[in-house]
């Protein structure tokens, strides 16, 4: 692979680190690999104790390094989780609130930041922040599609260039990353961003992994019927249940070639003439009992938001696979050539989603399953094996994380904290680490119509402020109430715990200078007709 490479000087390429209690020691510069997926959440990996598809690949950068329990996205949509990552600032600062914005390139980022100190830097896969990389020495990302890119057949645009590849989106991604270590400056460390976008809507797997669950059960969350009592508007009117939302072609793809043949503006047919004709019949024949079962049973009421679950559990899972085996084609790769313990490994996701609980899927809440995002992460020589960390941390934080590791002073004007002295203490948190984080989502009215709102998260309680068109408030015990059922804001026995979260509110809004949304709001968007 020829790469886009300007002339940089190297620097001196060492470091001292602290590794795990043992004497320092000079090391060289750790290469670093930022793998994040799209939509991809917790409850789908079995190293955070999910029961619904083995992730042995995944398992093994948490087996061999260390697992957060506690990180959190501070904006959960795609485009603006990117944003948070590259520049460490939140999104009222970067200027990137929602998938409609357009990030501002000239910006500082990371990847420029460890570009000028001396490193190659690289981006692969979905970008999705509708401005050109900028800070990259090679980067190809996909297109169309609105910037998701497709599945089958994508089309890239690679240092500037259009190029649309054959086969499937998540294996060409990785070979697109090999390809940029084995053409890349060996005499420097390199960083790349390695984006799939998998596992995101409308969830198509693999041609391997077609109707590989078609025979599976999976067990429906708790929650799946919620009817949302003792919660407001904002849980009650959004529009991304599976019940309601899920989309008969598009979603569930309960359309025959025939059919789509008849009406070729539609939009999975769009993407299904993407794919080779060998596996449009496999397609078919995959695709064939579900569309057979959902005509011939007539369900209705729980029974067919049960039979759609299953349909999306399928469907999002299979789409997972490849992503775990890229991961393990990708670690075997460093391996076989000598730089994957001289490599720190991140696995995340732009943040997590929801697989059923609440009767939703998408993310866009500060509720806990899409607020949360995995979070893995591999480097032998600062990070113990089997480390598990309950440290409250943030996408904002990842930015000076890498350049603390590498050696690259962090600016001040970065709003994250670096994880080092968590990576360097098996998982453990200094006395002095934060006490909650941050949310604030901004994208309302748009798709899914989930409200704005902004809180704060504890290790033991949610605060969340609805606001906007409403002016709603929700606090959840997550220690007695995990799954978010029970607002308690109001009730007198926590009366005086919903004092000290409303100060810690303040106080931390005060940090990250988000000072009253609402009138802030007015400033973001004025002249927008999505806000009027």
């Amino acid at each position: 692979m020829k790469l886009n490479t300007p002339s940089v000087l190297l620097s001196v390429t060492t470091l001292s680190l602290a590794g795990c209690g043992s004497p320092q020691k000079e090391v060289k510069r750790p290469n670093i690999i930022f793998m994040m997926t799209d939509d991809h959440t917790t409850q789908a990996m079995s190293c955070y104790g999910g029961k619904l598809i083995q992730t042995p690949h995944m398992d093994r950068i948490a087996n061999e390094g260390i697992r957060f329990d506690n990180c959190y996205a501070v904006n959960a949509l795609s485009g603006p989780s990117r944003a948070c990552v590259l520049t460490g600032k939140f999104s009222h600062v970067n200027g990137f609130t929602d998938n409609a914005s357009t990030f501002n390139g000239d910006q500082q980022t990371f990847p420029k930041l460890l570009q000028q100190a001396g490193y190659q830097t690289a981006v692969v896969g979905k970008w999705h922040l509708i401005t050109e990389p900028q800070g990259f020495d090679y980067w190809s990302i996909l297109s169309g599609q609105h910037e998701q890119g497709d599945y089958y057949t994508p089309d890239f645009l690679e240092n500037g260039q259009p190029v649309t590849e054959q086969g499937y989106a998540t294996d060409i991604i990785t070979d697109k990353a090999i390809g940029f270590i084995e053409g890349r400056d060996k005499s420097k460390p390199f960083c790349m961003m390695y984006h799939q976008k998998a596992p995101h809507r409308n969830w198509m797997p693999a041609p391997r992994h077609l109707g590989i669950f078609n025979n599976a059960t999976f067990p429906e969350p708790a929650n799946l019927f919620d009817d949302y009592e003792g919660r407001g508007r904002a849980a009650k009117e959004q529009d991304m249940s599976i019940a309601h939302t899920l989309r008969d072609d598009w979603d569930l793809k309960l359309l025959t070639r025939k059919e789509m043949l008849k009406d070729t503006t539609n939009r999975l047919y769009s993407v299904y003439k993407r794919m080779p004709p060998e596996v449009q019949d496999k397609w078919d024949a995959v695709y064939a009992r579900r569309i057979e079962e959902y005509r011939k049973n007539n369900l209705s009421g729980k029974a067919l938001i049960s039979w759609k679950y299953q349909q999306y559990m399928r469907d999002y899972l299979a789409t997972v696979l490849a992503v775990d085996e890229n991961i393990g084609r990708l670690l075997n790769y460093l391996e076989e050539i000598g730089e994957l313990d001289n490599t720190l490994i991140v696995y995340t996701s732009d943040q997590g989603f929801f697989l059923g609980e609440h009767g939703w899927f998408d993310k866009r809440f500060m509720y806990e399953e899409c607020q949360r995002m995995p979070l893995v992460m591999r480097y032998p020589k600062a990070i113990k094996a089997g480390s598990i960390s309950n440290a409250l941390c943030m996408n904002v934080d990842f930015a000076s994380t890498f350049l603390e590791l590498a050696g690259v002073d962090i600016p001040a004007d970065i709003q994250g904290a670096s994880l080092m002295p968590v990576l360097e203490n098996a998982g453990k948190a200094p006395a002095d680490w934060r006490k909650a984080v941050y949310y604030h989502y901004y994208e309302y009215p748009a798709e899914h119509s989930v409200k704005r709102h902004y809180g704060i998260r504890t290790q033991d309680y949610k605060l969340m402020h609805f606001y906007n068109d409403i002016d709603e408030w929700e606090m959840y015990d997550m220690k007695a109430d995990p799954r978010e059922m029970n607002n308690v804001y109001g009730r007198p026995e926590y009366a005086a715990r919903q004092q000290e979260l409303l100060a810690l509110l303040k106080e931390t809004q005060d940090r990250y200078q988000d000072f009253d949304p609402q009138e802030k709001e007015k400033e973001l968007f004025q002249g927008d007709r999505r806000y009027k």
